[in-house]
């Protein structure tokens, strides 16, 4: 598949991004996290232990580390839609199948 990005992010405790956008990803953890992510008037703190992988859906927000260390993360952010029904198996996307 075409149109992936890698994006290596760091930030301190304290430290606020602007509202931003991000595609469907991949985050890994490479560090223990600890956030207050913010959307539409709707606040969600997030604490993740280093070596956590996670699936994000595209989405919106601002984000502050509330942390009490500096965050590592990277984001392999996927710039296009993968069409699941052109994948040759019957339709089901690639990767673990859900328990």
């Amino acid at each position: 598949m075409s149109g992936c990005g890698c994006c290596d992010y760091h930030d301190r405790p304290g430290d606020c991004t602007t509202a931003h956008r991000h595609p469907d990803s991949v985050m890994v953890t490479l560090s223990p996290i600890r956030r207050r992510l913010g959307t539409e008037g709707k606040q969600v703190e997030v604490e993740l232990a280093a070596g956590q992988v996670r699936w994000l859906d595209a989405q919106e927000h601002a984000g502050e580390n509330i942390g009490d260390a500096d965050s590592h993360v990277v984001f392999v952010e996927l710039k296009e839609h993968l069409d699941t029904r052109s994948v040759g198996d019957g339709g089901r996307p690639l990767g673990p199948t859900p328990a």
